[in-house]
């Protein structure tokens, strides 16, 4: 599954009103950390197709990184059933990463 880019906008759809867990990688063109998590994101896209994976720009997006309360990047959050479940700041193996999931 292809990795969806979110914005204001698309956000509620996309991901609280989504029947799948969705992992949401908060993230920034500039932030060194945030290149290394992106590969392993969108990796896990490719092989989970019970996962949505969505990402969210937080310089084109500020004010969904306020209402997350995302102040560092990259971030991670796990949304199951319209609710922010788990959150991880930094840049995390895929392992740790999958097991949020869990």
């Amino acid at each position: 599954m292809a990795v969806v880019n979110l914005t204001s906008e698309s956000f509620d759809e996309e991901v609280l009103l989504s029947g799948k867990t969705v992992l949401v990688d908060f993230y920034a063109d500039w932030c060194g950390p945030c290149r290394m998590v992106s590969p392993i994101v969108e990796e896990i896209s490719e092989e989970r197709e019970d996962i949505k994976v969505c990402k969210v720009n937080v310089d084109s997006e500020p004010t969904l990184a306020a209402r997350f309360s995302v102040s560092s990047i990259p971030a991670l959050m796990v949304f199951k059933e319209g609710k922010a479940v788990r959150s991880e700041v930094g840049a995390a193996p895929k392992t740790a990463i999958l097991s949020m999931l869990e």
